[in-house]
């Protein structure tokens, strides 16, 4: 099977990416984060997953568009104060584009490093993967990361990848500082 997956980070990437493997998935790696902000933090994350995917000699497909703008544009504004909705429209915004790449580029399947976190919102991921799986007529591929959680952070500590204090999108940033 040939899998297309989203990727937030080097440290849940190196979490997910021995899983696959030892499935024997042909995976390639796709960057689309337009929530991550701030700049630094959004080069940050892009600039270790690339170093990451370097030494595990893996694809890396970029959409590499700081998209600051856009997304704060596309978040409805009943969501901007409610964490549920927020993550349910990041969720969906990225996994959509993630299906369409995957389909575009003649990948079987498409899934989620946002699965092995045991921060996100585990359910929702599943459930708006399957939904877009469904409308644009390609697999969802799950599988439930979270028992790899600490060893993709181990990794990642072993061999100097970036890891982040928040999720990424600038809300979740306030409510680090706030809380």
């Amino acid at each position: 099977m040939k899998l297309l997956l989203h990727c937030c980070c080097a440290p849940c990437s190196a979490g997910c990416l021995p899983v696959l493997r030892r499935q024997g998935l042909e995976t390639t790696l796709y960057w689309y984060n337009p929530n991550i902000h701030l700049y630094t933090e959004y080069k940050s994350r892009r600039d270790s997953l690339t170093a990451f995917a370097a030494d595990e000699k893996v694809e890396l497909a970029l959409e590499d568009k700081y998209g600051l703008r856009d997304f704060l544009s596309s978040v409805p504004s009943e969501a901007g104060s409610c964490r549920v909705q927020r993550c349910a429209h990041c969720y969906r915004l990225r996994l959509e584009k993630t299906a369409l790449a995957a389909r575009e580029n003649g990948c079987s399947a498409f899934s989620t490093t946002l699965l092995i976190s045991p921060y996100q919102d585990h359910e929702a991921i599943v459930n708006t993967g399957r939904e877009i799986s469904a409308r644009c007529n390609i697999e969802f591929f799950y599988r439930d990361f979270r028992p790899f959680y600490r060893e993709g952070r181990r990794t990642a500590r072993e061999r100097g990848y970036y890891s982040q204090k928040y999720c990424g999108c600038v809300f979740s940033e306030e409510e680090r500082y706030l809380s």
